[in-house]
């Protein structure tokens, strides 16, 4: 007799085993300022993009438990590179990427690594998801539809998280999350639930980590013990 497992023990699998990916060793590999420099495609990616000053380094940080990886900065456009990071086990890289759209630089340089994120989205066949990072106090953003829309015309699966909710009151903050999720429902690469987190509260990031659990056990990566 096949016994078939309830959906709240499949969800605490996973938020079991996204712990236990969050507190891994994680550590630094490379920055890549252009294509030809990616590593070997042997492990599975998983990205996290926004716009400059989202907060996105904060959350990586955050949701990775051992160790502070990813720069932090008050200046938008710190990252400049395709950050890799990756733990022994699994087989799997965590890809911080430039910010895009506003960043205190020339003008030159600000359009070359908004032509890197492009160009990476466009065809790293590796890539599972990207964690689209939406600052909760503006929303979407015509800079965050065009990113959007390159990702959808590219068939690279994207789910919206929104960064700093500890700034709105929790009124707030559900509002917001349901404008997004019906936004994001014109969009067919993207994942329809939205993960609302706090990088200064740890709000929401059981469920991000959940997440790339299942996303790598999906392709052959399960997290073990």
């Amino acid at each position: 007799m096949v016994v078939r497992r309830s959906d709240a023990d499949i969800a605490a699998d996973l938020l079991a085993a996204g712990q236990r990916l969050a507190g891994r060793p994680w550590t630094f590999v490379k920055s890549v300022p252009s294509l030809e420099f990616l590593p070997d495609p042997e492990r599975v990616e998983i990205a996290f993009a926004g716009r400059s000053n989202v907060g996105k380094s904060s959350l990586i940080n955050a949701t990775l438990i051992n160790g502070k990886l990813a720069r932090t900065s008050n200046t938008p456009g710190r990252t400049q590179e395709l950050n890799y990071y990756r733990p022994e086990q699994p087989n799997v890289y965590l890809v911080d990427m430039p910010g895009y759209g506003f960043a205190k630089a020339p003008k030159d340089k600000v359009d070359s690594w908004t032509a890197l994120v492009k160009d990476y989205l466009r065809g790293r066949a590796v890539l599972a998801r990207v964690f689209l990072l939406i600052d909760s106090r503006h929303g979407i953003k015509a800079i965050d539809r065009t990113i959007m829309e390159l990702l959808d015309t590219s068939a690279v699966s994207y789910q919206v998280v929104l960064t700093k909710g500890d700034k709105l009151n929790p009124h707030a903050l559900a509002k917001v999350t349901d404008e997004t999720r019906v936004a994001i429902a014109k969009h067919p690469a993207a994942f329809p639930e939205v993960i609302a987190t706090s990088s200064e509260l740890g709000t929401g990031l059981d469920a991000l980590r959940a997440e790339m659990a299942r996303l790598l056990a999906e392709r052959g990566q399960p997290v073990g013990m």
